[in-house]
């Protein structure tokens, strides 16, 4: 939402230098609602998109729930993992966020083709899209994978 943010901090200094140009009090009082109603409704857009997206990691399994109202929950086993890898654009690396894909080969993900997530049949993969603090939230999850793939004594070539 970064960009968005940015975009609204333009529009409002737009509104006030126009509000301060135009002699007219119309424009004191659109920028007077625009101003608002904007940084509102991208507050709201925020706490929507905070409380729909839940990512839970455990021993055994990487959860991913998303909805508002309705819910859909999709998860991995970690076991199951073969690749973790995650993407920061410039923005990313500023903010400390970015993407993460868990790679399986040969199994059938229980992730649908829905947006934040893609389902590609010859290489599937599970893409987490916003995640704060990237490298440590991967790190995290090879840790688990890991350990999960020791107890149950699965090769895994050193990294």
């Amino acid at each position: 939402m970064y960009a968005k943010w940015v975009l609204a901090a333009l529009v409002t200094i737009a509104a006030i230098v126009l509000a301060i140009l135009v002699p007219n009090p119309a424009a004191w009082i659109a920028a007077a609602f625009v101003i608002p109603v904007l940084w509102l409704g991208l507050l709201l857009m925020l706490v929507v998109k905070r409380l729909s997206v839940e990512y839970t990691l455990t021993s055994q399994r990487f959860i991913d729930k998303r909805g508002l109202l309705g819910r859909e929950v999709n998860q991995i086993l970690l076991v199951d993992v073969d690749d973790i890898t995650y993407e920061q654009g410039l923005d990313g690396r500023v903010f400390n966020f970015g993407t993460i894909t868990l790679r399986a080969k040969d199994m059938s993900l229980r992730a649908e083709n829905v947006s934040h997530h893609s389902k590609d049949p010859s290489n599937d993969k599970f893409v987490l899209v916003p995640v704060d603090n990237v490298q440590h939230v991967a790190n995290l999850i090879d840790e688990a994978r890991r350990e999960e793939r020791r107890k149950r004594a699965i090769y895994m070539p050193s990294a």
